[in-house]
């Protein structure tokens, strides 16, 4: 191992990140946990900063990097005394502390990296347009254009900062797992041909970003001789409501969120899993799904849309009704063959998708950017 990677010392920025060290259950701070603690057994010193209360500091669950959470005034007394091996990684995107840090990190003469977790993709722009272009211009695009680099979840996002103006360098780090979220191949079963095909969405609901209103509409136009039930398990991010309306709705089944589980074993309990998203970064519970050893749809804009191809695990559609039922109509003619694509899915991020494997690249990438 180079002395350039031990010498790394990384800080990762995630401002809802949990300030007590506790295993996090939402997508980014997932993300952020894996690839902070797979570039700390790379060889890296790693810490992830974050915001709250009172100021603490510990270190995560399994030892590999430490948690420092300030207060706003105390985050600019840190980076004062910060030198110039650091580097930041600010994970967010449309975020005013976001932006805050990194003209501190500025000041200080801190290299930083920006990590949206998703992509500047025309739909992003779509919900509340009249906030957000003024930002873009003001204050997002500024940042981004003065950063290192821009750490994107897939190649392809680059298309979208590039139409927007901004050339700056790109890194590609996609998502991954760790041991602990793949559960025994023995635990896993598949409903009878004879049983109603169980559809899956779980994540926040988030009616716009996840295209959860495209999702319904489109398996309530299925053929009802295929029964298929579809279920919508998370978080309320204000819309459920909304969707509970929507005509029909009522043979959807919504769920709250059960932290008592692993997202392999939710998943697991039913057949196909649904990712219907207007814009998405990755898709790290579809990552799970392929774990669980699930067919799956998604859309083509998320990062994981490449390995679902390449695993032939699901199908990839547009975010349009049309396209996401003829997904499904795809998906429900292959019955046959679910358990063999699920398992070739499972198998594929076995071999490619682990965070070991994608946080060695990431690091090797920060080494570059900091000798440049």
């Amino acid at each position: 191992m180079s002395d350039d990677i031990n010498n790394l010392d990384l800080h990762f920025f995630l401002a809802h990140f949990p300030p007590d060290g506790s295993a996090p259950d939402e997508g980014t701070a997932k993300a952020v946990d894996g690839l902070a603690a797979g570039a700390a057994r790379s060889g890296a010193r790693v810490t992830i900063v974050c915001e709250g209360g009172k100021p603490s500091r510990v270190r995560s669950p399994g030892g590999a990097y430490d948690v420092a959470c300030f207060t706003r005034d105390g985050i600019e007394q840190y980076i004062v005394g910060l030198n110039g091996s650091t580097l930041f990684v600010l994970n967010g995107m449309f975020h005013p502390r976001v932006y805050a840090i990194a003209r501190m990190l500025e000041k200080r003469g801190i290299d930083y990296i920006n990590a949206p977790h998703d992509p500047y993709a025309p739909a992003i722009f779509s919900k509340r347009a009249h906030l957000k272009w003024p930002y873009w211009y003001l204050r997002e695009r500024p940042m981004l254009r003065r950063a290192r680099a821009v750490q994107v979840l897939d190649d392809r996002h680059a298309r979208f900062l590039k139409n927007l103006g901004v050339c700056t360098p790109v890194i590609s780090t996609c998502n991954g797992f760790a041991p602990e979220d793949l559960g025994p191949e023995d635990a896993l079963r598949w409903s009878p041909a004879s049983d109603p095909p169980k559809l899956l969405f779980l994540g926040r609901l988030d009616a716009f970003n996840k295209g959860l209103d495209l999702l319904i509409e489109a398996v309530l136009g299925l053929d009802p001789r295929d029964g298929a039930k579809l279920t919508l398990q998370g978080p309320d991010w204000g819309d459920a409501a909304r969707l509970k309306s929507f005509p029909g709705a009522s043979a959807v089944t919504f769920a709250p969120p059960d932290y008592s589980r692993r997202p392999w074993q939710i998943i697991a309990d039913h057949d196909v899993f649904c990712l219907t998203s207007r814009f998405e970064g990755f898709g790290l519970s579809a990552l799970e799904a392929m774990l669980a050893a699930r067919v799956l749809i998604v859309p083509d804009v998320a990062g994981i849309a490449p390995h679902v191809r390449a695993a032939g695990c699901g199908v990839v559609i547009e975010p349009n009704v049309d396209a996401i039922r003829a997904g499904l109509n795809q998906l429900l003619s292959q019955r046959s063959r679910w358990k063999e694509m699920g398992m070739a899915g499972r198998e594929y991020a076995q071999k490619n998708l682990e965070w070991s494997r994608i946080a060695r690249q990431a690091v090797e990438d920060y080494r570059k950017i900091k000798s440049k």
